[in-house]
């Protein structure tokens, strides 16, 4: 396992970051997947919550579709605790809530429920041992992403770089504005990563120049490269850090977690 020297924070709750783009295709999975190994390798626990139906996140840790019987979907709708659903996985200090197909229908089943968009933090509220839970969020902005806006203090977006790249994003932000309005008042940007970038394509340069120029110190200084050995890595059921850590990759998202607790860090300080 690879190891990150990154000093300790001290906390008596998970920090919660949902990893969130309506837009697919964009390394949202891929970020969760990597970015939850690269913070379990620094010692501590981490949970990712797979609340896509389509259940990437929970292939790409090695978690089996017969496997998911209970599932996400099971603790949305109240049918089992969240201690229930979890299960452990080959990388030390990560866990995974796995998604089931099942999960695709809990949207129409929970239009009529109390307290609808507050389940997952409910649920989030009953686990503890866990420094950092996050939430592979579906690519749309439906009730299973607001539950996940709701029970988040922070959210992580992805965001290609390609040329419509900023299309979209105002949508999000604007939703995360109504969220801590309505929902989630803590509910904060944790940043904005940059994934799928090309050297060798100017196109990338102007993108990523663009994204700052609007965004400012919310988008991270480390970018996520195009790389085969990302791309190569779910279907071997391993995280790019334990497929090939010395991949370009690999250290990318190792850089990535770098930064992410050293916000996290910066938050709690109130810096």
């Amino acid at each position: 396992m690879v190891e990150l020297s990154v000093s300790s924070i001290s906390t008596n709750a998970a920090r919660v970051i949902a990893i969130a783009n309506q837009k697919g295709g964009v390394g949202k999975t891929t970020t969760a997947i990597n970015l939850a190994t690269a913070i379990a390798a620094t010692r501590k626990k981490v949970l990712l919550v797979d609340l896509d139906p389509q259940g990437n996140a929970s292939t790409g840790l090695g978690i089996a579709r017969t496997a998911r019987e209970v599932n996400s979907y099971h603790m949305l709708i109240g049918e089992v605790p969240l201690a229930a659903a979890i299960q452990s996985t080959e990388i030390p200090d990560l866990a995974v809530v796995p998604s089931g197909v099942d999960l695709s229908g809990a949207e129409i089943e929970l239009v009529d429920a109390p307290e609808r968009e507050s389940r997952l933090r409910d649920a989030l509220g009953t686990v503890e041992g866990y420094d950092y839970i996050l939430i592979d969020c579906p690519p749309s902005l439906n009730l299973l992403t607001l539950n996940a806006l709701v029970a988040a203090d922070s959210v992580m977006v992805p965001l290609q770089c390609e040329f419509f790249a900023l299309e979209g994003i105002s949508h999000l932000v604007k939703t995360i504005e109504r969220v801590r309005q309505a929902f989630n008042p803590r509910l904060d940007l944790q940043g904005i990563v940059l994934t799928m970038f090309d050297k060798r394509n100017n196109l990338s340069d102007m993108v990523a120049a663009d994204v700052r120029g609007y965004f400012g110190d919310k988008v991270y200084k480390t970018v996520i490269p195009r790389n085969v050995r990302v791309s190569e890595a779910p279907s071997h059921g391993k995280p790019v850090l334990i497929y090939d850590v010395k991949s370009s990759g690999a250290e990318a998202y190792i850089h990535l977690a770098s930064e992410v607790l050293r916000r996290e860090r910066e938050t709690r300080a109130g810096v």
